[in-house]
């Protein structure tokens, strides 16, 4: 893509959750295509999260990426600790995803140091398709094969995840919402405003 792609001028790339899990990790899992492809493939036990750049989507001061869920998150110079809680991605009042925060330690794994780089990983649930069965209740014999089909499938590739990947500058403390971003510091603000101009795309 060599940093450019056919997007209309002032395009910024700013998904929520529900858009993260229902637009782009459902359709990677199920093998649907996804336009404009823009986010890439990153093998994240070989990057270090500030290696990011030319390797995944940056928009602003965030990169997005796909990857394999793992249970050990390791990389050359440490690995991604697992903090607070599980966050339920809902989608018209469905459970599709989960939202997993991790901190990246330098180090040791146990034995590391904490940094600011934060890292929100999306799974989704049960393939991203049976979650809410009232609404395909009236769907016909030969839906439901298909609907059967593409769970087989997306069972096969269930280990897809999609990640989020930023350096906050006040101790991780970032949530994000389907609204937008809601930032715990004011120098987040800032820092978000002075690079929302533009998006870059990686390098091949």
């Amino acid at each position: 893509m060599e940093g450019a792609t056919n997007l209309p001028p002032g395009f910024h790339f700013f998904p929520s959750d529900e858009d993260l899990v229902v637009h782009f990790l459902h359709r990677k899992v199920a093998n649907l295509p996804c336009r404009p492809d823009i986010i890439p493939t990153v093998l994240l036990h070989r990057c270090d999260p500030w290696e990011l750049n030319g390797k995944a989507l940056q928009a602003a001061n965030q990169w997005y990426f796909f990857s394999h869920a793992a249970q050990g998150r390791t990389s050359p110079s440490g690995y991604w600790n697992p903090v607070g809680v599980d966050e339920t991605v809902t989608s018209s009042g469905c459970s599709v995803g989960l939202k997993k925060t991790l901190i990246f330690c330098t180090g040791e794994p146990f034995k590391g140091f904490k940094t600011n780089w934060v890292m929100h990983e999306y799974h989704l649930l049960d393939g991203g398709y049976n979650v809410c069965g009232s609404n395909t209740s009236s769907s016909s014999s030969s839906s439901r094969k298909s609907q059967r089909k593409r769970l087989h499938s997306s069972t096969v590739s269930s280990n897809w995840v999609i990640c989020r990947v930023f350096e906050s500058s006040c101790g991780a403390q970032v949530s994000f919402h389907d609204e937008g971003t809601e930032l715990s510091c004011l120098d987040e603000v800032f820092l978000s405003l002075d690079d929302y101009d533009e998006v870059s795309l990686p390098n091949n």
